[in-house]
């Protein structure tokens, strides 16, 4: 069994033949260090403290530098970091041209970034949403000179942020399944 994984026996797991128990250790403690900085990078994707997919796609780099699981872990690196382009590129275009549609112009977006910033200062770890929506509905109350028009832009560039929150999640995940099965096949 290539990778020094244990393997079961009567008396409990044990190293398998070939590889000695510090092979086994060091395999095993790389898989699960990898395993943990993914699932980190997917909790960054849900509470937008850490770079989520930049966290999974690093994590599934140190195990196909530092593994000795042979050539599949390029084919693993490969193609998590198809995962990783595609769930960048589709979690920017997709809300963003909702949001055109919906007619949220660019500079109300831009605000709602201002303010998602100030609110991740004033209130750590969860004022960034409400600092993004605060931003957003000021600059569509100053825009459009109402407070109740300013609410359906902010509903969209709500639902925006959510989107893209979501494919970024779902590319993550997509990361955790492949690295998965990568360490599983490799």
């Amino acid at each position: 069994m290539p990778g020094g994984y244990l393997v079961p026996r009567r008396s409990g797991l044990r190293p398998f033949v070939g590889y000695g128990r510090a092979m086994v250790s060091s395999s095993l403690l790389l898989d699960l260090l990898c395993l943990l900085g993914v699932v980190v990078g997917i909790v960054g994707v849900v509470i937008p403290v850490l770079p989520g997919l930049l966290l999974c796609w690093a994590s599934t780099l140190a195990w196909a530098l530092l593994s000795n699981a042979g050539g599949g872990r390029w084919l693993v690196l490969g193609l998590v970091t198809l995962w990783t382009l595609l769930g960048i590129v589709v979690q920017i275009v997709w809300p963003g041209k909702r949001l055109k549609d919906a007619g949220v112009p660019t500079s109300t977006l831009i605000i709602g970034v201002a303010g998602a910033l100030a609110g991740m200062v004033v209130i750590p770890v969860v004022g960034l949403p409400f600092g993004f929506v605060a931003g957003v509905w000021v600059a569509e109350r100053i825009r459009l000179g109402d407070a109740a028009a300013a609410w359906p832009s902010t509903r969209q560039a709500v639902l925006g942020a959510g989107l893209s929150m979501l494919v970024e999640l779902v590319a993550a995940t997509a990361i955790l399944g492949t690295l998965v099965a990568g360490m599983v096949v490799a």
